[in-house]
């Protein structure tokens, strides 16, 4: 990432501002350096987290300017794009000088160039600012009719940090509390950041209640951030840890199981790495066996395919897409990056796959344009039903 900052960015600086028409020498040096100056804080920003010489709470804030300024370039980015193409396709038209000129004027690009700083500045506030309630109905497949109504709040990828701090977490669970849900799952990513430096703005997640329980399973983020401390604590906290386990919930005369598994992040290590487990499907499978509906939390959507394979998952529940942040963005950069899902249902083989849009998003990609977080409860329906 800081190889791309440092090589890419400058150079989209150049190709914003090198072809504009009606600049003096010393203008197009003046726009140049500005637009460069943000590449810089980009790259400096990237730098300073990855020499890990500041605690989280100051790393968190110094992660959030370097999205600002990510989220700005990647509008940049769409916008010469755009711009390159409506150039070539005027200029190749008949008797269209003026209007292919137009494109590397000095009014388009000055408008584009405010318009992008607004809406990265904008992104951030709908990434910080509380999720909203989303209540939708979901046909789960082998759901036998006793627990036809059923309802169950999801919090995936809240990522609580430093930057996102107690009192949103509280509105989040007043606002998940007031659904009355009859159960509560989080899959993955709750958390950025150590115990010692996170654990007070996760503290009103102890106030997390439901009839048939409050059930974690872990994701990538816990990875990176001391996973046997975090599942220890969740624990203390009266949550239910899922950490490739199984529970079986008796509801109105039915088994009903829902499993926990790691993470696909502990298949690949990496420097980044603080403990973690790899998933272990076959162990959930076998815990689960005899129920009348099997619910999977996995984090990461990639896992859908094998789960539907197995023939053993009626639903599964996962996150880390975040929605895929942006209009655009989501369907041609997060959905290729995990098997074309990014949220909402989806049928894979004889299984539904529940991919949610997600709570929060880590504070150095936290923008949202069109793609809001949400508190998402689903009102599982039986076939029958």
């Amino acid at each position: 990432m800081t190889l791309f900052v440092s090589l890419i960015l400058p150079l989209l600086a150049l190709w914003l501002w090198w072809p504009v028409a009606g600049l003096s020498k010393r203008g197009r040096r003046w726009h140049i350096g500005i637009t460069l100056v943000l590449a810089l804080i980009g790259l400096l920003s990237a730098t300073l987290w990855r020499m890990d010489i500041f605690t989280y709470a100051v790393e968190a804030w110094v992660q959030l300017l370097f999205g600002w300024v990510m989220v700005m370039f990647i509008l940049l980015l769409a916008f010469l794009l755009l711009r390159t193409l409506g150039w070539l396709l005027t200029r190749w038209a008949p008797r269209s000088s003026m209007v292919a000129g137009a494109w590397h004027g000095r009014g388009l690009n000055h408008a584009a160039s405010a318009v992008i700083a607004v809406l990265a500045t904008l992104g951030i506030y709908n990434g910080l600012k509380p999720p909203q309630l989303h209540e939708r109905e979901l046909v789960v497949p082998n759901l036998p009719v006793e627990l036809d109504g059923l309802r169950m709040a999801v919090l995936a990828d809240l990522h609580v940090s430093p930057v996102k701090r107690s009192w949103r977490t509280q509105r989040i669970v007043d606002t998940v509390m007031a659904t009355k849900p009859d159960v509560i799952v989080l899959p993955g990513d709750m958390v950025d950041g150590e115990v010692a430096d996170t654990a007070r703005f996760v503290t009103p997640l102890a106030q997390l209640a439901a009839p048939h329980g409050v059930w974690v399973s872990p994701g990538n983020h816990e990875y990176y951030h001391g996973y046997q401390r975090w599942m220890a604590h969740f624990r203390q906290m009266g949550l239910g840890v899922l950490e490739n386990q199984t529970a079986r919930l008796a509801i109105n005369g039915r088994t009903l199981a829902i499993s926990g598994v790691g993470d696909l992040a502990a298949l690949k290590p990496s420097s980044y790495m603080r403990g973690g487990l790899a998933p272990d499907l076959p162990a959930v499978i076998a815990a689960a066996k005899g129920s009348d509906t099997h619910i999977l939390l996995a984090h990461q959507p990639k896992q859908a395919r094998e789960s539907a394979a197995s023939g053993a998952v009626d639903l599964q529940i996962s996150g880390h897409t975040h929605g895929g942040h942006m209009w655009g963005f989501d369907r041609w950069v997060v959905a290729p990056a995990n098997h074309g899902y990014v949220r909402g249902e989806y049928k894979v083989r004889d299984m539904t796959l529940f991919v949610s849009s997600g709570a929060g998003q880590w504070d150095g990609f936290t923008a949202r344009l069109g793609v809001p977080a949400r508190i998402e409860v689903l009102v599982l329906r039986s076939p029958a039903g």
